[in-house]
């Protein structure tokens, strides 16, 4: 399926292309929540991961398997993007006047939330380690990506990504409290703290 699918993305074929949402939204979706923590920004990413495929259509090789590493790869660098435009406005902002403080009603609705500790400790944990640690994680943990199909998505020898995910798996132990991570990394693969891991399509 895929292979033909590739033929007909590359030849401009918006039903291929709408399949191709069909089937991969769900994973860009997750993935790039992952790396960032945030739903609308999320949303942002898939929209413009697939605008991205559509612009780079005719480099994709006819010729291969699952397109997931493919839009993962290019989600991967959309949200770097659009984490360097997020802090370039966050620094604008900081450079206004302060404003008058206004109390946010979120924060209490938030505390509410049973999980609403330990998913902060997870984020904090994970804003410890490099971006590159991060998106590795994601790839190969969290969205069920092999060494070889991770290291195609980011464009780096299978060694790095087994190197960066050894990295990141003994930061997040050190960060976080033996209780947090019970049930969330076993071997190779865990069950992810935020939306549930995709198969391997």
């Amino acid at each position: 399926m895929d292979t033909n699918l590739r033929k007909r993305i590359r030849a401009g074929d918006h039903s291929a292309f709408g399949d191709l949402f069909d089937a991969y939204a769900r994973s860009v979706y997750n993935h790039a929540f992952r790396l960032t923590g945030e739903w609308s920004t999320a949303e942002d990413v898939v929209s413009l991961t697939f605008l991205d495929a559509w612009r780079l259509r005719e480099r994709l090789d006819e010729e291969g398997g699952s397109l997931r590493p493919w839009l993962l790869g290019i989600a991967t660098n959309v949200t770097r993007n659009t984490r360097r435009t997020a802090r370039r406005h966050a620094a604008a902002v900081a450079r206004l006047p302060p404003a008058e403080d206004v109390r946010d009603f979120a924060d209490d609705v938030a505390g509410r939330l049973d999980d609403a500790a330990q998913l902060a400790a997870v984020r904090t944990a994970l804003a410890k380690l490099r971006r590159a640690e991060r998106e590795v994680l994601a790839l190969c943990v969290w969205s069920g990506l092999g060494y070889e199909a991770a290291a195609e998505a980011l464009g780096v020898p299978v060694g790095t990504v087994r190197s960066r995910l050894s990295r990141a798996r003994t930061k997040l132990a050190k960060h976080m409290e033996p209780a947090s991570l019970d049930g969330q990394m076993r071997g190779d693969r865990t069950t992810a703290v935020w939306p549930i891991r995709e198969g391997n399509r």
